[in-house]
């Protein structure tokens, strides 16, 4: 059985948990506990030297970083709709995966780690603007598209998805981008969805 080693507050390891339930695969979670350091024990340290969730181990493949295992769930388990093989469309969805790396993680992440986990090495001015951009920059992108690339869901909105839903940690509001919460909902109503703290699942009539 795939076992996916992370915490229930980290957004990284979420958006794995939800991939494996999005395919509907079963997997055994198995809680590092990062408030205590567990990441950084020797035991963890073996099977990921980077010290760092989430991981997944699906028999001998080891692997780490939340989007590399978004794509390699998406080419095992998935076929070609979450995750293309033409170069166009592969393209289009691996550069919301460097965003997510990239201007998400230096925006609402960050503001995230500021405010929830009291992380002061952070400057919040900074990660604020960043979050303004990006944010921006998503709702314009979703202006006239229900998903972020090629028409359906794929690994993009699923990389994407965690910390934008989850901006409110960061004291970020989006009652200001009206296509990112249209988005989110759309998200929130996929079969398989699971939520996380912060991220609740939509009421089922």
């Amino acid at each position: 059985m795939i076992k996916l080693y992370g915490h229930e507050l980290s957004g990284n390891s979420y958006k794995a948990k939800l991939m494996l339930s999005l395919l509907s695969l079963d997997y055994e979670w198995i809680k590092v506990d990062l408030m205590v350091g567990a990441h950084k024990q020797p035991e963890f340290l073996e099977l990921n030297s980077f010290g760092q969730v989430p991981l997944l181990v699906d028999g001998n493949t080891v692997l780490a970083d939340a989007q590399a295992i978004l794509v390699y769930l998406a080419r095992q388990y998935g076929g070609e709709r979450w995750l293309p093989l033409e170069p166009l469309p592969l393209a289009q969805v691996m550069r919301w995966l460097s965003t997510t790396a990239g201007e998400i993680r230096q925006g609402p992440e960050s503001a995230r780690l500021y405010h929830l986990f009291k992380t002061t090495s952070i400057n919040i001015e900074r990660a604020n603007q960043k979050s303004e951009f990006i944010l921006t920059q998503l709702n314009n992108h979703l202006g006239n598209r229900e998903w972020l690339e090629l028409g359906h869901p794929t690994i993009a909105d699923v990389a994407v998805f965690p910390y934008v839903a989850l901006a409110p940690d960061g004291n970020i509001n989006l009652e200001n981008y009206p296509n990112i919460l249209s988005w989110i909902d759309r998200i929130k109503h996929l079969p398989g969805f699971v939520g996380m703290i912060g991220i609740e699942e939509p009421l089922t009539v």
